[in-house]
């Protein structure tokens, strides 16, 4: 699934007079780092007790609200304008208004968020640095160029008193919104340079490192800020993205039970660690780390995550339905090309069982429309072609872990973790999964080697035999089909050395088709015994059609 989400949210150090006032709110800066949004949330809820006249305490929590993984607009909106409430000229509860616009896709927020700055005369690094901040919360709704210019100015303003960490931070993940990683990897050395906790640092390199697909840098860093501070939740959550990048799907799960341990139970960070799960292929988890935000929370993304894993269980019209609950309340900004591809499967799946020709062909161009528009955004949350071929294969919902298994099978799958695109493990894998007549094991594999050689015809044949012996006789067809189509797209040559194997595809294609379109199997039996004319089971079905 595409994991663009920022792995680690900013915060930024504030210039406070009293000693247990900094640390009250470097506390809440401290669990934000580390994604403990629910407690952060309380430690500036308490701050609000202790001193309700202090308008920053409301800035402080509403921004809370923009940086979790999930935007609450509502509840910053409401935090903000109780800031300005207490102090109406509060420049960081003005840049807190103008965020939530910017995030709801109004680019008019920019020059709002530069007239703050020059109504504050660019005396306060804080405003400086919260302005910069704000203009990359939302990258799809930024100006990273601004955001430079201010946070260099924040940096500078602040270079007597000291520069906390979190300004660079900002720089760095300015920059690489602006595609521009070498400068971004610069502020990080800065930050690293003045951070109390390294691990902060090394995770950013990491992510930075995992976006330009360096994977040993990656790894590097992420096992320094574990070595640094091994209760550090964002280093597992970049190593879990390294992992499912990786394919290594069990140590992926397990990064993600070890980021669930040391973040907390926010309900918005659970939605993104189901959505991880989902990422991960690890849809029981998945499902279970919904379930146990269900009620506890009211954001339609929920509903929308919901309709990914219904998907993968191939429950299409439910999937429909809370998708389209989802799109009936979010915000048109929040809507994601992968939504759209989304629509596109969940159509495609409704097209292979519709038996009204009109509304399948509308539910199948209604799929390429949706799809199309995923791909061309280059959206990689699902693989849409694989997909597409999985749900035409009937492979959604399907479970391999169902059915027997062997020592064998056990030792190829943890040798294809390891490397996915192996063809000899799959092949074996396949035939294992055969050995022990579990057929849904052999179809779902001998998928991923057509995914790998689509023009090696065997794995459609196989695929096929599976197929039959799994009672899915029109999808077995299906398959012998495409055998034949590809085996006939060779050379002359290698027609001639597969004949009987060609001749049993015709025959079973006819066999399956006997009873529900008799002409089809005439015309395909024939073309069987005409490749192998002593064939007696095809010879028998050709007597028996023609009583």
């Amino acid at each position: 699934m595409n994991l663009s989400k920022k792995i680690v949210v900013t915060a930024a150090v504030g210039f406070f007079t009293s000693l247990s006032f900094a640390q009250s709110v470097q506390d809440g800066i401290n669990l934000v780092d580390s994604q403990k949004y629910a407690k952060a949330k309380q430690n500036y809820s308490d701050l609000i007790t202790q001193n309700p006249k202090e308008a920053s305490n409301y800035f402080y929590l509403g921004n809370t609200y923009l940086t979790q993984f999930v935007p609450n607009f509502a509840m910053a909106q409401e935090s903000f304008n109780k800031g300005l409430a207490a102090d109406p000229k509060s420049y960081l509860n003005q840049i807190g208004l103008a965020s939530i616009k910017l995030g709801k896709g109004d680019k008019s927020a920019i020059t709002e968020i530069q007239q703050i700055v020059k109504d504050s005369r660019e005396k306060d690094a804080e405003v400086l640095f919260r302005a910069g901040e704000a203009l990359t919360l939302f990258e799809k709704n930024s100006s990273p160029d601004l955001a430079i210019v201010y946070l260099n100015k924040a940096i500078e303003k602040a270079q007597k008193a000291g520069v906390p960490a979190n300004y660079y931070y900002s720089l760095g993940d300015a920059y690489r919104i602006k595609k521009d990683p070498g400068n971004a990897m610069t502020a990080y050395d800065k930050a690293e340079a003045v951070a109390k906790n390294k691990a902060s640092v090394f995770t950013r390199k990491a992510t930075l490192w995992i976006a330009a697909q360096q994977w040993q840098q990656a790894k590097t860093n992420i096992d320094k800020a574990i070595a640094v501070d091994p209760t550090y939740a964002p280093a597992y959550k970049a190593l879990a993205s390294f992992n499912i990048k990786y394919q290594k799907n069990s140590a992926a799960t397990q990064n993600l039970l070890d980021y669930t341990k040391y973040a907390d139970e926010d309900p918005y960070t659970q939605l993104e660690i189901a959505k991880l799960y989902f990422t991960n292929e690890d849809y029981a988890n998945a499902k279970a780390t919904l379930d146990s935000v269900e009620g506890k929370i009211t954001d339609p993304i929920k509903d929308k995550l919901r309709a990914y894993i219904l998907y993968s269980e191939g429950k299409y019209a439910d999937a429909q339905q809370s998708m389209n609950s989802f799109l009936s309340q979010a915000d048109k900004s929040r809507v994601q090309a992968s939504d759209e591809g989304l629509q596109g499967l969940i159509a495609a799946g409704l097209a292979n069982t519709e038996k009204d020709a009109a509304k399948k062909a509308q539910l199948e161009a209604l799929s390429q429309q949706k799809i199309t528009i995923a791909k061309n955004a280059k959206d990689e949350t699902l693989n849409w072609d694989g997909e597409l071929a999985k749900i035409k294969g009937g492979l959604v919902g399907m479970s391999t872990d169902a059915g027997a298994t062997s020592p064998e099978i056990e030792a190829l799958k943890t040798k294809l973790g390891a490397n996915p695109k192996d063809t000899d493990a799959i092949y074996k894998l396949a035939q294992a999964y055969q050995d022990v007549k579990n057929w849904n094991g052999a179809i779902a594999t001998w998928q991923k080697m057509i995914t790998l050689l689509p023009d090696w015809e065997p794995a459609y044949y196989s695929q096929a035999y599976a197929y039959q012996q799994a009672g899915k006789q029109d999808l077995a067809s299906a398959a012998y089909q495409k055998y034949v189509d590809t085996l006939m797209a060779k050379p002359v040559a290698d027609q001639e050395a597969n004949k009987e194997t060609l001749s049993y595809a015709y025959f079973a294609i006819a066999f399956i088709a006997k009873d529900s379109d008799k002409e089809k199997a005439k015309a395909m039996v024939a073309k069987s015994l005409s490749l192998n004319p002593t064939y007696a089971d095809a010879l028998n079905l050709q007597k028996s059609l023609n009583q």
